[in-house]
């Protein structure tokens, strides 16, 4: 029996930041359909988080297909993200971008086993209100119910296996088969006590991840949308999301689940957490940066941070067309990476300072031998000759430990073209500079830092960690030869983040350190949607490096600094 499938007209209401959506009825027969952004998509949604190409429908007889197509958001069947082609069910919850819509499956059959004309013979799409729930069912769900419930299921399989035995025996994968097996048995057995409004489905995803995985971080983890991940306290998690903060529903079922996860995290990498070291930084295996500190630090209960990264490192464009810089500053890095200039990217926590070193460090040429070194090993470069280098923490008798500085001093000896440092934070600025003054121009490394300034004062304050007794006019004047440009990154207040000044570092008057800003950002206002409003503009001053590489035969586009006229900074 052949059955037609539906899409009915989905008119979503415009809040903020989304524009209404109008799409008209679409008849699915034997052809597929496409969700996306480009205009001669079958389901046509004008929305910057729905990419082009976002996702397939496809009829074959009486299923109902759905495929996400490589989008940079994901689709989403009962908050599972999909993974491959999936037949949905009557009142599966389908999610793409911030958008959600409900199956629902309706007709009437007729003798010879067909549908009537008069019938809807439909898979509807929709629309529902877009919000966080806890499972895949609308029915309002008593938490405390579920988090009883599900304490109970976790004692019942740990009675019936040996989890930790079983991980020596078997690899991930195979473990997380068996241990589905004994969840989906225990839920048989309990259905009668079942909360109400609970999806099976779901719920089984949530058990194996409570015993196996992240817990309720797994579908965070999942969500590209979401950009960190805060839990204060077993019931308290919180979000980050295009730039806000937001209270999410999921929660911990005790102390005991968030410790667990957090040992699922450092013991990986070989780190540790206990009450002779309360706090680690870690990482996850797609580079996403762990903060993890425990009682009696944390006084109420374990507290983790996730600041997630993207599956796909971000590139210039991507910067652009977030509103990050112009192209004209973009066309100015390059050029400045290109020809070694040693830059330190400046910004506050959050401003995504890592970020854009990735996307700088991109611009070194294939044919150079990089060495990155990091707390917690976060860049992702596209060249093939990249040794990185990571920190070591102390063992439990507090030796042991290798620093920043060590790999610093250590990666001098290792014939590099450029240094990478993730971070300066203490006395390591001291080898940076001496490395960028001794043959490694085109260095790059990040500080924590509120305007250009402000940097120069943290480079003196971190060399004075290590220890010299130096003047601050011979500290100044190290900086002032080695440090060429520093690019300013800041988040504002609606959660954008954007390059606010490009400085170049022109010399030393008697003590003060000379700069002069090449591109800045002019902030404007605030909109009434709370959107930070403002244009980039170049300064009209032209770097002093300009004239070496004339010297050299090369050239600099001059175009490239013509003074900008206000235009529109907005996200």
């Amino acid at each position: 029996m052949a059955v037609n499938f539906t899409l009915l007209p989905l008119h979503l209401s415009q809040e903020k930041g989304i524009a209404p959506i109008v799409v008209s009825d679409q008849i699915l027969t034997d052809q597929t359909v496409i969700l996306g952004r480009e205009k001669q998509c079958g389901v046509f949604i004008n929305d910057a988080n729905i990419s082009r190409k976002h996702a397939k429908f496809e009829k074959s007889d009486t299923v109902f297909y759905v495929e996400d197509l490589d989008s940079a958001n994901g689709s989403f069947v009962n908050e599972i993200k999909l993974q491959g082609r999936q037949a949905l069910q009557n009142n599966d919850i389908l999610r793409v971008g911030p958008f959600e819509f409900k199956v629902q499956m309706a007709g009437e059959r007729i003798a010879g086993g067909g549908l009537s004309h008069g019938s809807v013979a439909a898979n509807s799409l929709n629309p529902v209100k877009n919000a966080e729930t806890p499972l895949s069912s609308k029915t309002p769900v008593n938490q405390d119910l579920v988090t009883q419930f599900k304490i109970h299921i976790h004692t019942a399989l740990l009675l019936r296996m040996d989890l930790k035995r079983m991980v020596v025996g078997n690899d991930a994968n195979a473990l997380r088969n068996l241990v589905e097996v004994g969840v989906r048995d225990l839920l048989k057995e309990e259905t009668a006590n079942i909360p109400t409004g609970l999806n099976f489905e779901v719920l089984v995803k949530e058990i194996l991840d409570e015993a196996l995985g992240f817990g309720p971080l797994e579908e965070f983890l999942a969500d590209p949308s979401v950009t960190e991940i805060m839990v204060n306290h077993k019931d308290q998690i919180y979000l980050e999301k295009n730039g806000k903060l937001v209270l999410s529903s999921k929660k911990f079922i005790s102390d005991q689940q968030v410790r667990a996860v957090i040992e699922r995290i450092v013991a990986p990498i070989g780190r540790r957490i206990d009450e002779s070291t309360p706090m680690v930084d870690a990482r996850l295996k797609d580079g996403s940066r762990v903060n993890a500190i425990i009682p009696p630090l944390a006084l109420k209960g374990p507290s983790i941070t996730i600041r997630k990264f993207s599956k796909k490192p971000f590139v210039i464009d991507n910067l652009i067309q977030f509103g990050a810089l112009t192209e004209n500053m973009a066309r100015f890095l390059k050029i400045a990476v290109k020809f070694r200039q040693n830059i330190v990217i400046s910004g506050g926590t959050g401003s995504g300072k890592t970020t854009l070193l990735n996307v700088v460090s991109s611009f070194i040429p294939h044919d150079e031998r990089i060495v990155t070194v990091e707390d917690a090993a976060e860049l992702k470069l596209p060249q093939e000759h990249v040794v990185s280098l990571e920190t070591r923490p102390p063992n439990i008798e507090g030796s042991g430990a290798i620093t920043i500085r060590d790999l610093v001093k250590n990666c001098l000896r290792m014939r590099p073209d450029r240094i990478v440092v993730g971070e300066c934070r203490g006395a390591e600025a001291l080898d940076m500079l001496q490395a960028m003054n001794t043959g490694h121009d085109g260095s790059l490394t990040t500080g924590h830092a509120n305007t250009p300034r402000d940097m120069l004062s943290r480079l003196e304050t971190m060399v004075l960690m290590a220890g010299m007794d130096l003047p601050s006019r011979a500290i100044r004047e190290q900086i002032a030869s080695a440090v060429s440009l520093i690019v300013q990154q800041s988040r504002f207040s609606d959660g954008s983040r954007r390059i606010t000044h490009i400085t170049e570092i022109t010399g030393m008057e008697e003590q003060t350190i000379t700069m002069q800003d090449i591109f800045i950002f002019k902030q404007t206002g605030i909109d009434q949607d709370g959107k930070v409003s403002g244009y980039f503009t170049a300064t009209g001053c032209l770097p002093k490096f300009i004239e070496d590489l004339r010297s050299r035969g090369l050239a600099m586009p001059l175009e490239i600094f013509d003074v900008v006229k206000k235009q529109s900074g907005e996200l």
